[in-house]
């Protein structure tokens, strides 16, 4: 089986991971496959405080992100 650019550097970095991560992330993969039948219920993994403290980090990195391009 051949494999795409993308796929190769994708397992390039999963073969980095340690074992667990490995493990965990490929559990999460394969719930998340449409024909797995399992879906991640990620309503309770983030808590309101999580939500924000995520906003204002991801509209922190924005407005760096602005500043640095050279318009």
């Amino acid at each position: 089986m051949q494999i795409s650019e993308r796929e190769e550097t994708l397992l390039e970095a999963f073969r980095r991971l340690p074992a667990d991560a490995a493990d965990e992330i490929s559990a999460l993969a394969a719930a998340g496959h449409p024909d797995s039948g399992t879906k991640i219920d990620w309503s309770d993994s983030w808590s309101d405080a999580d939500m924000r403290e995520f906003a204002a980090a991801s509209l922190n990195r924005f407005e760096d992100e602005e500043q640095e391009e050279p318009w």
